[in-house]
């Protein structure tokens, strides 16, 4: 996608400099700042303190952390090592330790003098796979899309609801619940989006930063806001992301998705999630009992970071001194609450048949 005409993915490799680059999404939409990452610890904290966010992104970071470590060192301790070190940046998203087994498994396979060259190709492949799959994944989207516009008015918009960022930001490009979006805008389908700010970390933000750049209408709303707008008449879908999906159907997603599903429910709103099927995990079934949920530092609840009114960017106390504060990261929709899952491959209801359907060569 592009930032000022300029074309952008998340993550990439800079091989004038060696060295991998990332767009550091702590001080979006505020700042634009670009980022290297060299080292192994400097891809973990990437990971863990959220310079990069969104499972697919998540795991083309890992692919590259792999890689960058087989170039300094590449015997069979330090694949396993890095492995290790890695795996442990974020126990929810389940892309993470999808790109760290492939990873693993191929390397492992071939001589300490090739691997180098081998972790770097192969992290190429995981991050245009990640764009090509996001990209079919809109093609899909795109079709539940037009049949909403279908029966509206003429120059109606079709007005979805989103929740955290599923943009082209939390993967190598296109995003995932995005990806529908672009796609009908490339086609000439009037949207409307409202973006939910999705507290604690405001990925809400930097959803809004995406759309505006690509001139979809939008509004940026409180998380509390949406049952009130489907009460109304005032949505017509929602499209989410995942960072897991059970291989029963269950979706676990940003804090605050399960009540935006129960509000659709209620409603009669139809409730997708779009996902790439990296993101299934075929060992859980039950996402409420099975699925660990990241406990993320307090301070993301007591403190939030935006502009001043004198440009400047702050981080600011919103809560009492001494006031602790929870903050799950994650919650689980159950299955029943998903009208249909968005994958590259199509549209599948959310179920263990269904997604068996879609991709036998996964199911168990």
């Amino acid at each position: 996608m592009k930032v000022d005409g300029t074309q952008y993915r998340s993550i990439w490799f800079d091989h004038d400099a060696n060295d991998v680059k990332i767009i550091d999404q702590r001080w979006l939409p505020h700042e634009f700042k670009i980022v290297a990452l060299e080292s192994l610890e400097e891809f973990a904290v990437a990971i863990q303190e959220m310079w990069v966010r969104g499972a697919p992104l998540i795991g083309a970071t890992a692919a590259y952390g792999m890689a960058m470590q087989m170039a300094r060192d590449p015997n069979d301790r330090s694949i396993d090592e890095t492995w290790s070190y890695l795996e442990k940046t974020r126990p929810t998203a389940i892309n993470l330790r999808w790109a760290l087994n492939r990873c693993r498994d191929a390397l492992c396979k071939i001589p300490p003098e090739s691997r180098a060259e081998a972790a770097l190709n192969l992290a190429h492949e995981i991050a245009d796979e990640d764009v090509e799959t996001n990209r079919r994944i809109g093609l899909n989207g795109l079709e539940i899309i037009k049949k909403i516009a279908a029966g509206k008015t003429a120059g109606d918009p079709v007005r979805l609801l989103t929740h955290c960022n599923a943009g082209w930001l939390a993967t190598v490009d296109w995003g995932t619940a995005t990806s529908p979006m672009y796609h009908a805008q490339e086609s000439g389908i009037p949207l409307h989006v409202w973006v939910d700010e999705t507290r604690p970390r405001n990925q809400g933000a930097l959803t809004s930063w995406e759309l505006g750049s690509h001139g979809i209408s939008h509004k940026y709303i409180v998380d509390n806001a949406g049952g009130h707008l489907m009460q109304h008449g005032l949505v017509d879908a929602v499209i989410v992301g995942t960072d897991r999906t059970t291989a029963s159907g269950d979706v676990c997603n940003k804090i605050g998705t399960y009540l935006k599903a129960l509000a659709a429910h209620d409603n009669g709103v139809p409730f997708y999630v779009a996902l790439p099927s990296s993101t299934i995990d075929w060992t859980v079934h039950n996402g409420v009992d099975e699925i660990p949920i990241e406990e993320r530092n307090e301070d993301e609840v007591t403190h939030i970071m935006g502009k001043t009114d004198n440009g400047s960017v702050a981080n600011i106390q919103v809560s009492p001194d001494g006031t602790p504060g929870g903050n799950p990261a994650f919650d689980v929709t159950p299955r029943r609450l998903v009208t249909g899952l968005i994958t590259e491959r199509g549209v599948c209801e959310a179920s263990a048949e269904a997604l068996a359907r879609m991709f036998p060569e996964n199911a168990n």
